[in-house]
């Protein structure tokens, strides 16, 4: 492992990499500012946007996104075509983008869609259609599960919802060691802006990133320390959450629109969403043949009709 000896190495200047590390996370926060607003909840803050139409004209829309990201990956496609149609409510989970981490708690999923829920009462929040991707389809589910009266109906995109078997990947076990604290700092400080592109590519495979998909998304803010710490903690301990609430699913009768490729790799059709939708009644599951991950970017059309059945079948209308 090379690179890994490499990093490791660096680690032993460990004052030098910080520093480093802080002047590249300033220079990254200052090209990537917030987009929106902040509202805080038990104490911390937590970034929004709102966008489209004023609030009780048209139906709200809540957006959640996966692993490593932030309310730009919403931004690039899919706010513009919502918010003729829609009041949208994008936020920030917590620890990541631009909302403070609540520490090992916000590992919960549920604890995220409480405090991204109290966030969105705060701008005023009229039974929502909740959309979740990835990751966020597991926040997505949660936050039905805990609010079912107030939530109209849910959208997921390649969510991740069912236990599996087998573990992840090295990198996630690296950092459960005592090895990755320093490794992210040598991370942040030393990686080279283009080495992003490569786990980029990865996680759209077999489909192609939109031109310019990095610096539209602000992808180096996923590797400010803090950012990896709280992603890497979410994902390592995401199985035991959703074995727990896989438990509650049975409960949930709201209209549920899916969205999965067929060709994901990252989170698999046949261990997530075949399964949740054979076991929730209320679950409509789209296959999309030869897609990946990332439908939010690579089949926007279809993910556009899967709102829109949402929206009808929540009694929204047309």
């Amino acid at each position: 492992m090379p690179i890994l000896a490499a990093l490791t190495l660096l680690t032993c200047c460990g004052p030098l990499v910080d520093e480093r590390a802080d002047n590249r996370e300033a220079q990254w926060e200052a090209e990537y500012p917030p987009l929106g607003r902040f509202v805080e909840v038990e104490g911390h803050r937590v970034h929004l946007i709102e966008r489209g139409r004023p609030r009780g004209t048209a139906p709200d829309i809540v957006l959640i996104h996966g692993a490593n990201g932030n309310v730009r990956d919403f931004t690039i496609d899919l706010v513009s075509r919502l918010e003729a149609d829609y009041r949208v409510i994008a936020l920030d989970r917590p620890g990541l983008g631009y909302s403070d981490s609540w520490g090992p708690a916000d590992s919960d999923p549920r604890l995220q869609a409480r405090v991204l829920r109290d966030a969105a009462e705060q701008i005023g929040l009229d039974r929502p259609i909740v959309l979740g991707h990835s990751y966020g389809g597991a926040v997505a589910t949660a936050w039905a599960l805990e609010a079912p009266q107030d939530t109209a109906a849910l959208v997921l995109l390649a969510a991740a919802l069912e236990p599996w078997d087998g573990t992840l990947s090295f990198w996630y076990d690296l950092n459960q060691t005592a090895l990755g604290a320093p490794v992210r700092s040598a991370l942040s400080a030393f990686t080279p802006e283009a080495a992003i592109e490569a786990p980029i590519a990865k996680v759209f495979e077999p489909e192609d990133p939109p031109e310019g998909y990095a610096e539209a998304f602000g992808a180096v803010l996923s590797l400010r320390r803090a950012s990896q710490a709280a992603n890497n903690r979410q994902i390592n301990d995401l199985l035991s959450y959703i074995t727990e609430m896989s438990e509650d699913y049975d409960t949930l009768t709201l209209p549920i629109e899916m969205l999965h490729g067929e060709e994901d790799q990252i989170v698999g059709i046949d261990i997530h969403a075949r399964p949740f939708a054979a076991r929730v009644p209320s679950a409509h599951l789209v296959t999309l043949p030869g897609a990946g991950h990332m439908i939010q970017h690579t089949r926007l059309d279809a993910v556009l009709a899967a709102i829109d059945r949402a929206r009808r079948r929540a009694g929204y209308g047309g």
